[in-house]
């Protein structure tokens, strides 16, 4: 039985220097490497710039006006087709004038008509005028002379204005452009029959031309009259064209939330044609310095926005406030660049969380971690 005994230790011993061999074998194993991300960085740049805001628009004419008839009768002539360039005042189109021709003379033949009868009139005024002075007529018959003679100044007048009339009829079967411009559409041909306010022609004018466009809620505080508006269209990609804010709209339209607004646009050459799209810059302010990163190294966790820039060889997470977007060229300068162009990069304005001259990481931010070790690849 002492025998048994002894042997119990012995054995608990044997295990024990077991187990601290084994533990000491797995300690002499090393920790696996640290994981280096490897990303590209891009240093935030500090760049003068006009803020602005980017929308759409459409061309539209200075002016329009219907051209229209102002008396009844047959069209005789048509002197202007869609295109044809007018000026103020031109003779568009004719109305036969025979009739009205008639009746100016009629007129004419009435007026000397009434202005005898009170020239007769007025020589019997007279006579019995002094005849009364002299009692040798009666007061009867000397007020029935005055009111001949004012019956027969009436007639003179009515006559008068006939006349005039008949000539405005007469001047009427002209049909004159009251603008220079273009003819935009010709509803008339010669021989068709037309009456008073029947429309012939629409005439717009083109130079200046007229850009609308609207602007949203947010923005609306930063318009003022005068500002430069730069667009472009479709059927120039290559040209850039500029105008002045002109007309600021006094309501927003309720459904949209959104003010429309106009600029006036030189157009001497007629390049732009109303109907023309326009994609359209305004500039709303003076320039200001701004820190600027690419688009691409923001990332976006709700409603908040961080980027992750380089500090030695580990990722630094920085919280940002972010601005306006500008697409610039990747070479430099200080506008927005045209749309279509090669070499332009979209960058974001940063307000707080960055300051020029940091390293930010523009690809594999995605796998980054506050303390990440990196490594930086070339472009």
């Amino acid at each position: 039985m002492k025998k048994s005994y002894l042997l119990i230790p012995g054995f608990l011993l044997t295990t024990y220097c077991l187990l601290s061999l084994h533990a000491c074998k797995k300690s002499e194993v090393k920790a696996p490497p640290e994981k280096v991300i490897n990303v590209q960085i891009q240093p935030a740049e500090k760049r003068s710039l006009k803020p602005f805001v980017e929308t759409i628009g459409t061309l539209n004419p200075y002016e329009e006006v219907i051209v229209s008839a102002e008396v009844d009768g047959i069209i005789k002539d048509v002197k202007a087709d869609e295109g044809s360039i007018v000026s103020k005042g031109q003779v568009l189109a004719a109305i036969d004038d025979t009739d009205y021709n008639l009746e100016v003379k009629r007129a004419d033949a009435a007026l000397r008509q009434a202005e005898a009868t009170l020239s007769n009139t007025n020589l019997e005024y007279q006579r019995k005028e002094a005849l009364y002075k002299e009692q040798l007529v009666t007061q009867q018959q000397f007020d029935d002379a005055s009111t001949k003679r004012f019956l027969a100044e009436a007639d003179v007048e009515r006559a008068k204005a006939d006349f005039s009339l008949a000539r405005q009829k007469l001047l009427k079967t002209k049909v004159y452009s009251s603008l220079a411009g273009v003819v935009k559409e010709k509803k008339t041909e010669k021989g068709n029959y037309v009456k008073n306010g029947t429309s012939l022609f629409t005439v717009v004018r083109n130079n200046p031309i007229k850009l609308n466009f609207t602007v949203t809620e947010k923005d609306v505080g930063k318009l003022k009259m005068g500002q430069d508006v730069l667009f472009k269209v479709d059927a120039f990609p290559d040209r850039e064209f500029k105008g002045k804010l002109s007309i600021i709209y006094p309501c927003l339209e309720e459904n949209t939330r959104t003010l429309q607004v106009e600029a006036q646009v030189p157009n001497q050459n007629g390049l732009l044609k109303p109907g023309l799209f326009a994609h359209v810059t305004l500039y709303t302010g003076a320039e200001r310095g701004i820190i600027l990163v690419p688009v691409t190294s923001l990332l976006y966790e709700g409603e908040t926005v961080k980027v992750f820039i380089v500090a030695l060889d580990r990722a630094k997470e920085r919280f940002v406030k972010a601005g306006q977007k500008f697409k610039l060229q990747s070479s430099g300068g200080g506008q927005p660049a045209s749309s279509g162009q090669s070499e332009t990069h979209e960058y974001a304005e940063i307000t707080e969380g960055v300051k020029e001259g940091d390293l930010v990481v523009t690809v594999g931010q995605q796998n980054l971690f506050e303390g990440a070790k990196i490594a930086v690849s070339k472009q």
